[in-house]
């Protein structure tokens, strides 16, 4: 994001956003008839696999770790099939995630934000917002993507048919299962991953274990430790603000965090590297840490200096 002269992350409004609150309203309508009436365990067990398949490996991964935040360098040909297969997800095409993660991040750093941007708005109010809105800033920074993404043929092609992306998935599940395996295969499936994402997205912005803070900022991440393990990893949300650009989300002991075994496991096999940790990136302006605990066995307060004056610029972005 460039935040030019004026640019606002106070003043705006949430406007219905009728493509994404049809696409959603949709696969839950379609999961939430369909699925108690196509139940079988072999459909169950596609839900499972497709979900860890493409919210782990696809967005988690993918999308947030590689393509967002470049906390690891990967094949381009790799890059390609985890990006893809985090658009699988069903939230939005490359393009469109990086701008949503962005423009969030952004405005989460200033020192006020929009409501929807803190997710202070009440439980229900808050799911309207996120899932079927878009804020429009009165005054909003500029987005400019990196050559190297806007560019890419693949990544174009995928911003233009994300939607139509879930096609021949569901041909492939129709074939080898049926209409139960497409039920559950696409429609329980992302109608889960995005209500799950949100519901992240509300409680870990609001309270939770916190062993960092950022001061000057508007909105503080906070762990869900217990959540770990189903959302993999993504649920440790005080550590990915107090470190972004971190591979590793679960950073303290005892944290588990799918994601980064995966990445581990890229790296034995030679397809993941120049991988960011806590210990090799610059700390956070106005990073605190609010508990003693360790990170990776050392202490945490002996991370890098801060920043210098001017802050830290988000990936991904100029």
């Amino acid at each position: 994001m460039i935040a030019q002269t004026g640019s606002d992350p106070v003043n705006g409004k949430a406007v219905w956003a009728a493509s994404k609150s049809l696409w959603i309203s949709g696969m839950t309508v379609v999961a939430l008839v369909g699925a108690p009436v196509t139940f079988s365990l072999e459909a169950l067990a596609v839900f499972v696999a497709l979900t860890a398949l493409t919210i782990c490996v696809g967005h988690s991964v993918g999308m947030h770790r590689l393509l967002i935040h470049r906390s690891f360098e990967a094949p381009l040909w790799l890059e390609h099939i985890l990006v893809y297969l985090g658009v699988l997800v069903g939230m939005a095409g490359p393009f469109g995630m990086i701008y949503a993660h962005d423009i969030r991040d952004w405005a989460q750093r200033q020192p006020a934000c929009h409501d929807l941007f803190a997710h202070r708005r009440p439980f229900f109010q808050d799911a309207f917002w996120q899932m079927h809105c878009v804020l429009a800033l009165d005054h909003p920074p500029r987005f400019v993507i990196e050559d190297r993404v806007a560019q890419d043929r693949f990544y174009r092609f995928l911003e233009a048919t994300w939607m139509l992306q879930q096609a021949p998935l569901a041909l492939l599940l129709f074939v080898f299962g049926g209409i139960s395996w497409v039920v559950w295969g696409v429609a329980v499936r992302v109608s889960v991953s995005l209500t799950g994402h949100w519901l992240v997205g509300h409680f870990a912005h609001r309270d939770g274990e916190q062993g960092w803070r950022v001061d000057g900022v508007a909105v503080q991440g906070y762990n869900l430790p217990r959540f770990g393990l189903v959302t993999f990893g993504e649920s440790y949300h005080g550590n990915h603000h107090a470190f972004p650009e971190s591979a590793r989300l679960g950073i303290e002991p005892g944290q588990v965090d799918l994601g980064w075994w995966f990445i581990r496991l890229l790296a034995r096999l030679g397809l993941a590297s120049t991988i960011k940790l806590p210990s090799n990136t610059q700390r956070r302006a106005g990073l605190v840490r609010v508990a003693p605990e360790t990170v990776h066995g050392a202490r945490t307060d002996s991370a890098p200096n801060p920043l210098p004056a001017g802050g830290e610029r988000v990936r991904g972005c100029r």
